[in-house]
Order: structure tokens, then sequence, then C-alpha cells
């Protein structure tokens, strides 16, 4: 059977009379951010990212593959005609993907600004 617990790594240090003294944590800096603040700052850092037309390509690739394959299982035509329809897509959700991108940090922006 297979074993359930984690053996442990390092020895325990008994004492004579019979107590086991275990070291301290040594493996975390001693001064460390909380978590939940790293994680604001980095979703504020995100926000606060300028967009590309990289991101919006790759959101745009993303969603024409899952268009094409709904089209596929909704609709009874030929995999050309498909294919030609998720293309369609492709290139519709690019600047449409970027212009959303674009409004929303400029609102974002004017936001933080205060106006």
């Amino acid at each position: 059977m297979a074993q359930t617990r984690n053996k442990r790594k390092r020895k325990h240090r008994g004492t004579p009379a019979g107590t086991i003294e275990r070291p301290g944590r040594t493996g975390r800096g001693a001064v460390q951010k909380d978590s939940k603040a790293i994680a604001r700052e980095r979703r504020a850092e995100r926000m606060n990212r300028e967009p590309t037309w990289k991101g919006a390509i790759n959101r745009a690739a993303i969603a024409a593959v899952v268009f094409t394959a709904l089209m596929f299982v909704l609709r009874d035509e030929t995999v050309a005609a498909n294919v030609l329809l998720g293309v369609l897509v492709f290139l519709f959700y690019i600047p449409l993907g970027y212009l959303t991108d674009r409004a929303i940090y400029n609102f974002r922006q004017r936001k933080k600004k205060g106006g």
C-alpha cells in the first residue's frame, strides 16, 4: 500500500529529557510581503499596461478557434465554409478587441487622473 504521509526531510533533535527540538523555518526570508499585497500590485501593474496589437491578435485567434469548433458542431456545412467563417471572425475580432482594450485603458487612465 502506498504511503499516505510525507516523510520528514530533517532529523528531529532529541534532548536527554526526551523533548524534541525542531529548528525554525529557514526557507523564507525574514521580511516577506503579504501575498494579498503582491497580488494587488500585480493586478494594478497589469491594468496600467497599454494594450498591444499582439495581445489583440492572440485573443482573436483563441476566439476564432473556439468559434470555428462550435461551427463544426452546430452547423452542417463543409469544412472549407466553416474555416472561412473562422478566418473572417479572426479578422473581425482583431481590430474590435484592440479598440475595446484601448477604450477600457483610456477610461481607467482618465479615472486614475481624477477627471
